[in-house]
């Protein structure tokens, strides 16, 4: 079971890096052009930027916790929040294009999230 929390986790921290990195780094109109990104032209740029820097912690609180033993029970938060992060992207992808593919992948996260935080929660 230990071996299935780390590769799920590990998998979540990789879609945040990659997704924190792309929404800090890369200019709000290039995103904005790229299928799946195209809410970010509704937002503001610091939404955009907040976000990026929220998925990048959350790569680090999926990993370090657990990795390093200090405080390890913020796995299963970090998991947590992430299920909330991924229902506000449902939300937000179904409301531009109804039931697609990003609604979907949304829902394998959430999925995985879950299975995280309850695997992680202190005994």
């Amino acid at each position: 079971m230990n071996v299935a929390l780390w590769i799920a986790a590990g998998l979540l921290a990789a879609v945040a890096l990659t997704g924190g990195v792309t929404k800090t780094f890369v200019r709000r109109e290039r995103l904005a052009a790229q299928h799946g990104g195209e809410w970010t032209a509704d937002v503001s740029p610091g939404f955009v930027k907040t976000l990026g820097v929220l998925e990048l912690l959350a790569a680090a609180g999926l990993i370090l916790p657990a990795l390093t033993g200090i405080a390890p029970g913020m796995v299963a938060v970090t998991a947590g929040c992430w299920v909330l992060l991924m229902i506000g992207a449902m939300i937000t992808h179904y409301r531009r294009g109804g039931l697609d593919r990003f609604v979907l992948l949304n829902v394998i996260y959430l999925t995985i999230a879950a299975f995280v935080a309850w695997g992680r929660l202190p005994a």
